[in-house]
């Protein structure tokens, strides 16, 4: 057969095909599979039927429609939400009454607390604490309660209900009381205190839990009640003697912080009367030196005795080199000399000019005393300069110093740079006070 025979024979079949779908014509294949399938196939759930129709007469649903849609069915639903069908699971768990579900969650909770299981046991004790106290809010607001079969609770149901409650109290305040959830036991304590005044569980726990936290006029007066309801308990007779113990150590502790801040205030007096005496003023930046660890302005060797000397911590500032050492105690009868004998020369001074000139020689520019000039700064901003062999005090006396933040700062340069550097600072403490009366005025 020719190739332009096979495909007048193929063109032939086509055309005998199209038609067979139109009314009146044969069916097609594809059409008598359909029908057979959609007969033989089972019948839809409703809601699933409802779906189609609804998908056939308004054309296909979007990505978000069939979220939605999915997120209505328990099974698939990612969002809570208020439906009778979560309403009828959740009814599921609680099947009995609510004093047998809430009994049923108590002994769960006994059964984790017997094996030190305080966490899971005080979520079971909480889940019946939550249905009893949901019946005790809706008698509150005047709603009667039921059981399940729609019958009012008996005043003998609703007593056992409060009896119930109570001892879950109890249980969940003993669960805290291991965890030291100190607070959430005295509250669970007073909840089964406010059922019944005579729980001398409640009582215990509470006040164990208080006198944890020292909060001992409270720990005492509930261990009180319960001891006045029973007096011969041992529990609460041993907490008794730790609420003693306890308050007489806070005694003893409030005692000695009284005596401490007497004595320091004292002495702070002591130390104001001599600094006065000296005409040695003072003052604060509140900016003193973090790195100075106990080392403070007293009076040694007493500090009791206002026959005492005075004793400074002083700082040794080297401004050229920006290095510092510190002096701790330098003594109203010291001299320059008796720490500079020692100080010098300090590790940093390896001889040579240090970078800014000048003749150190090969000792380095802070060799000896005799190598530098010190200075302390007047209140006026101006510099005393200070003799090595001359006693402290005769240089504070003067008045002109101030010790700031009870720190003395002394300036040590070399003698050869000294004039340079007390002409640069006085210039520098006169742009600086300009500066000041520009910006007030």
């Amino acid at each position: 057969m020719h190739v332009d025979q096979l495909t007048e024979e193929m063109e032939r079949a086509m055309s005998v095909s199209k038609p067979a779908g139109k009314a009146g014509g044969p069916p097609s294949p594809s059409s008598s599979q359909s029908v057979t399938s959609d007969s033989t196939k089972p019948a839809l759930p409703p809601s699933m039927a409802a779906a189609k129709e609804d998908k056939g007469s308004k054309g296909s649903k979007t990505v978000d429609e069939a979220w939605a849609e999915l997120n209505k069915s328990p099974l698939f639903m990612t969002e809570l939400e208020e439906n009778d069908d979560i309403a009828a699971l959740q009814a599921l768990s609680y099947e009995g009454t609510a004093l047998e579900n809430a009994a049923d969650f108590k002994e769960r909770g006994n059964e984790c607390f017997k094996v030190r299981g305080y966490v899971d046991a005080k979520e079971f004790y909480a889940k019946g604490i939550a249905i009893l106290a949901a019946e005790e809010r809706k008698r509150a607001r005047g709603e009667p309660t039921t059981d399940p079969a729609g019958e009012p609770d008996s005043e003998e149901e609703v007593g056992r209900q409060r009896e119930m409650l109570e001892a879950l109290y109890v249980n969940r305040a003993a669960c805290h009381l291991a965890l030291d959830n100190f607070r959430s036991c005295w509250l669970d304590g007073a909840a089964a205190l406010r059922l019944n005044p005579r729980n001398v569980k409640a009582c215990y726990r509470s006040a164990r839990a208080l006198l944890a936290v020292d909060r001992i006029a409270e720990a005492d007066d509930v261990c009180a009640r319960g001891l006045a309801l029973e007096p011969d308990n041992a529990a609460l007779t041993a907490v008794a003697a730790d609420i003693v113990a306890r308050a007489r150590e806070l005694d003893a502790r409030r005692r000695r912080e009284a005596e401490r801040a007497a004595r320091d205030a004292r002495r702070a007096k002591l130390l104001a009367a001599a600094l006065a005496a000296r005409n040695i003023p003072t003052r604060s930046t509140g900016q003193a030196p973090s790195d100075m660890g106990d080392t403070r302005l007293a009076l040694v060797p007493d500090p009791d005795d206002p026959r005492s000397t005075l004793s400074f911590p002083a700082l040794l500032l080297y401004p050229l080199r920006l290095e510092s050492d510190l002096v701790q105690a330098f003594n109203e009868t010291h001299s320059l000399d008796d720490h500079l004998a020692y100080m010098l020369p300090p590790p940093w001074d390896q001889g040579g000019d240090g970078g800014g000139g000048g003749g150190g020689g090969s000792g380095g520019e802070y060799a000896t005393p005799d190598a530098v000039s010190c200075y302390l700064e007047t209140r006026t901003g101006g510099l005393l300069k200070m003799g090595k062999r001359v006693p402290l005090l005769k240089v504070l006396a003067t008045g002109k110093i101030d010790v700031v933040d009870e720190v003395l700062r002394i300036f040590v340069v070399p003698v050869a740079k000294a004039d340079g550097w007390v002409a640069k600072f006085k210039a520098q403490r006169a742009a600086e006070k300009g500066a000041a009366s520009a910006s007030t005025s």
